[in-house]
């Protein structure tokens, strides 16, 4: 279904007339280039984890980190970017996250539902150094064939009440219920200084009663997010499709300003939950307000993914072309343990993760929640590596009794996950050889590295070496691949206007 128009922009005295943007001129009305030179806003909020320091093989041979499939960093970026201010709330892995790579998918009656590949090349950025490009590649077949039950819990407080908030909003979710049909059910909680159920349980093929739902949606009051996600998860287990797809999709600028609101309460709050089956979405809107560090942490604690949506084209890039993906989990609890190899490397550091890094004991304890993946998601990590000189220990692993040079791997990776609904985790085991090595490096690692390099330096990050974004444009100009929807192409325009906005 064509979108007919949006809703208008809301009035300077925080009303809504209602009307329709002439010719559907929605995504001309928030054009970025009007927001530029727009000043962030002091009452954005983002998570200030530390990255990772060098670690020494032989007294930490082990790295381990849950699994982050979250690509709010590059749109959010990309939006700071276009504002004309330099970006905050950068996290590298999802920076990498954001782009598809062409890592083989594993066949559709594969023992296990994904394929782990490894490539070692030199670091742009630190010469004697070398990167590892760790993917692993979901499966892109759906665990399931029965409906969706998805309770959709809009923001409607008056921090809303903005062109790219609660009228983009309207418009993205309106692209995803074109996606549902007769199988599916479709609930709509509103929650401002009050929570408000605006529909229940309607069949999704219902497609324009839902959407006349999403245009009357009007912003004004204070924010109690939390009893709306009481309501919603309500809901949704009395929803609840046995064997189905059960999801709370959560649409605000994350500013609760009502009852529980830290981090800290609110996943205290959606923890309880999350082991019931039913999962969390978070989808980010606007600016100025912008509370990052709660929406990823909800998402994280509530078996979820989050999501910035800055445009129409990325609401339908993450509702629409990766429908399946956000909303079907065919990993659960997906935890990656890197074993380094003292033989062939002498220290490491995990690029970006910084608050998905576990302790090395909670890889296969199945009690820890980690990240889920969804049908056909990709992860990809990188480590940054220092070449072996000295001689290795002995610890009882893999590598810890081989002397130096005795041995080519790199490392071994070990992946535990659950299948969806299981207690009981199940781990895979993929060693990375000498022959991982090699001096002409892919074209998705020559790209990703490039992105990996822009962040370190947009980071500022302590270990950056020379990282040099006009190198990372350069490598990334030449690196772009088919690129059938621009985004690798775009991805180097915002680095020419990061390089133009820090001169």
């Amino acid at each position: 279904m064509a979108l007919a128009g949006s809703l208008a922009a809301c009035s300077s005295d925080g009303t809504s007339d209602g009307a329709v943007a002439p010719d559907g001129a929605y995504e001309d009305a928030f054009a970025p280039d009007q927001w530029r030179d727009v000043p962030t806003d002091p009452q954005e909020e983002y998570d200030d984890s530390p990255e990772q320091p060098f670690q020494d093989v032989t007294t930490s041979p082990l790295s381990t980190f849950a699994s982050d499939v979250d690509t709010a960093s590059y749109s959010n970026l990309r939006r700071q970017l276009r504002q004309g201010v330099e970006p905050e709330g950068v996290r590298i892995e999802e920076l990498v996250n954001y782009f598809d790579y062409d890592y083989p998918a594993p066949e559709p009656d594969a023992e296990d539902p994904f394929t782990v590949t490894t490539q070692v090349a030199d670091a742009p950025w630190a010469p004697g150094h070398q990167l590892a490009m760790i993917g692993v590649q979901a499966t892109d077949v759906k665990p399931t064939t029965r409906g969706n039950n998805v309770v959709f819990l809009l923001d409607v407080s008056g921090s809303m009440d903005e062109p790219n908030k609660l009228p983009l909003l309207a418009d993205s979710f309106a692209l995803l219920v074109e996606q549902l049909d007769e199988d599916d059910t479709v609930s709509i909680v509103t929650y401002a200084g009050s929570d408000q159920v605006l529909a229940d349980s309607v069949p999704g093929d219902r497609r324009g009663e839902i959407v006349d739902i999403l245009r009357e949606l009007r912003a004004g009051g204070s924010t109690g997010g939390a009893r709306g996600l009481e309501t919603a998860y309500e809901l949704a287990a009395k929803n609840f499709v046995e064997g189905g797809n059960n999801r709370v999709i959560l649409a605000t600028d994350g500013d609760f300003n009502v009852g529980p609101s830290t981090p800290e309460q609110l996943t205290e709050l959606i923890e309880e939950h999350a082991r019931t089956g039913v999962y969390i979405s978070v989808l980010g809107f606007g600016m100025g307000n912008l509370k990052d560090s709660t929406m990823e942490a909800i998402a994280d604690h509530g078996n979820g993914n989050y999501a910035y949506i800055d445009t129409l084209d990325e609401a339908r890039k993450v509702l629409v072309d990766e429908f399946d993906s956000t909303m079907f989990v065919v990993a659960q609890d997906l935890k990656v343990q890197v074993e380094l190899n003292p033989a062939t490397v002498s220290q490491y550091r995990l690029l970006g993760y910084d608050n998905r890094r576990l302790e090395d004991e909670e890889f296969a304890d199945d009690t820890k929640d980690a990240g889920d993946v969804g049908a056909g998601h990709e992860v990809t990590a990188f480590y940054e590596l220092v070449p072996a000189q000295g001689s290795g220990g002995d610890d009882g692993l893999d590598y810890q009794d081989v002397e130096p040079g005795s041995s080519g791997d790199f490392l071994t990776v070990h992946v535990r996950y659950k299948d969806p609904g299981a207690t009981e985790s199940t781990e895979v085991v993929f060693p990375a050889g000498a022959d991982t090595y090699t001096t002409r490096p892919t074209s998705d690692f020559r790209f990703a590295s490039a992105v990996v390099e822009f962040a370190l330096a947009a980071t500022g990050s302590q270990h950056a070496g020379d990282a040099d974004p006009a190198r990372a444009r350069e490598r990334a100009g030449a690196a772009l691949g088919e690129d059938p929807y621009g985004l690798r192409a775009e991805f180097v325009t915002l680095v020419e206007e990061y390089l133009e906005l820090t001169a």
